[in-house]
């Protein structure tokens, strides 16, 4: 059984893809993390995430058990990041470990910018999770705030807008929304009632899909 979840940055869907993971004890993924050490990598060589090739040897030689190293969270990689993920061999080099979560046992939640689109489009359960960018903007800057960054809440601002323009007009995988894939908007909703509304759809849909988890 596959949750995908998709959305844009800071709409919440790393939160509520770790309760939802939690609540059905199923495996968990934040496919981002994998974008963001392949970033971290490359800058630790000294060389440049927009270089396609650079990005890709960073691929080809990640380790996940680098992925909750807690500098991955640094507005930098994130910028980074998503130049990363413009590279169409970067994404295909990661798909593979992606794809690997199907085998979880008794299932997995998976969330990024095209789990239920490119990863998992056959997944029974899709959610696109967002919120309006000054919702979301207004999360970034709170979080970061209280790790100590002095960046502004215009300037986070800026960097969701950016992100925003790069993930959805990028070549290779594009963030939008898949047909099939309920969308919650979580503008107005606190991280609990946001849960409960993913909840509620998760329950329904695994209902149609005939799992009793």
């Amino acid at each position: 059984m596959i949750i995908a979840i998709d959305g844009p940055a800071a709409s919440g869907k790393g939160t509520l893809g770790k309760r939802i993971a939690a609540h059905y004890g199923f495996a968990y993924l934040d496919t981002g993390a994998l974008y963001r050490a392949v970033a971290r990598d490359t800058l630790a060589k000294g060389k440049d995430p927009a270089d396609p090739q650079c990005a890709l040897i960073s691929a080809q030689r990640l380790n996940p058990l680098t992925l909750d190293d807690p500098a991955l969270r640094t507005p930098e990689l994130g910028e980074a990041a998503s130049l990363v993920a413009k590279h169409p061999e970067v994404r295909k080099t990661l798909y593979a470990y992606q794809r690997s979560f199907a085998g979880a046992e008794p299932g997995a939640v998976v969330e990024g910018r095209d789990i239920g689109t490119v990863i998992f489009p056959d997944a029974p359960v899709k959610l696109f999770v967002t919120a309006t960018p000054e919702e979301r903007a207004q999360r970034r800057y709170l979080e970061l705030e209280a790790a100590g960054s002095t960046i502004s809440k215009a300037e986070v601002l800026a960097d969701i807008r950016r992100r925003d323009e790069r993930d959805r007009n990028r070549a290779a995988s594009p963030l939008r929304r898949a047909p099939d894939a309920y969308l919650l908007d979580t503008t107005n909703l606190d991280i609990d009632a946001a849960f409960k509304a993913a909840i509620d759809y998760v329950d329904a849909a695994m209902g149609r899909a005939g799992c009793a988890c």
